[in-house]
């Protein structure tokens, strides 16, 4: 196996084949998470296009089994609040440091293969390179919570493919939904009484 780097990528055939990579990697995590973590074919040949945009392939033989992409620009995703970087990491906004994960798949026959670990180190080493501020996030079925999971893994690889660097904990997304349809089936709480007199 070997890892090929790339950007601008306009090839109309190797953007179908990581397409379909990333739909076998992806497909699993979106039967699981309420919200859309797969991005749309054409912001995902976008971001492909993308001249800021830093790709990893990682190939066995001729077949790509494991991507990364990484956002060295925010301002050209809409994922990140490019205000909240500017005020909490105002240093590394300033140099343009601030990058993203925006995916990372492995294709699934190829997880137990250290697919992960092959495309991480590299990915690892040239952000570490720029002294980059390297954020990324992870569905529920990935994270459950603020520590263990996907950002062990990422702790644990940056240990030990650069070096000991704090992984921080920025915030959090929680779906919620309100069943209107259910309306009368449920014993409805008593509504609280407010004496007159006394404001909220």
């Amino acid at each position: 196996m070997f890892v090929t780097s790339h950007s601008h990528v306009t090839d109309p055939v190797l953007a179908g084949r990581l397409w379909d990579l990333y739909e076998a990697g992806y497909s699993p995590v979106a039967a699981e998470s309420p919200s859309h973590e797969m991005l749309f074919r054409d912001e995902f040949d976008d971001a492909l296009r993308e001249p800021s945009n830093r790709i990893w392939v990682l190939w066995d033989d001729e077949t790509p089994v494991a991507m990364g992409l990484i956002a060295t620009d925010i301002a050209h995703t809409r994922y990140l609040s490019r205000g909240f970087f500017d005020g909490r990491f105002p240093e590394h906004s300033r140099r343009g440091a601030v990058h993203y994960v925006m995916l990372m798949v492995v294709h699934p026959e190829y997880t137990a293969r250290g697919a992960v670990i092959r495309i991480g180190r590299e990915v690892l080493q040239r952000e570490a390179a720029d002294g980059a501020l390297l954020v990324f996030d992870a569905p529920e079925l990935h994270q459950s919570g603020a520590t263990g999971g996907f950002a062990e893994m990422m702790d644990r690889a940056a240990k030990a493919f650069v070096g000991r660097a704090p992984v921080m904990h920025l915030g959090a997304s929680y779906y919620f939904a309100i069943d209107l349809a259910a309306i009368g089936q449920a014993e409805a709480p008593p509504a609280e009484r407010i004496p007159v007199n006394q404001h909220r």
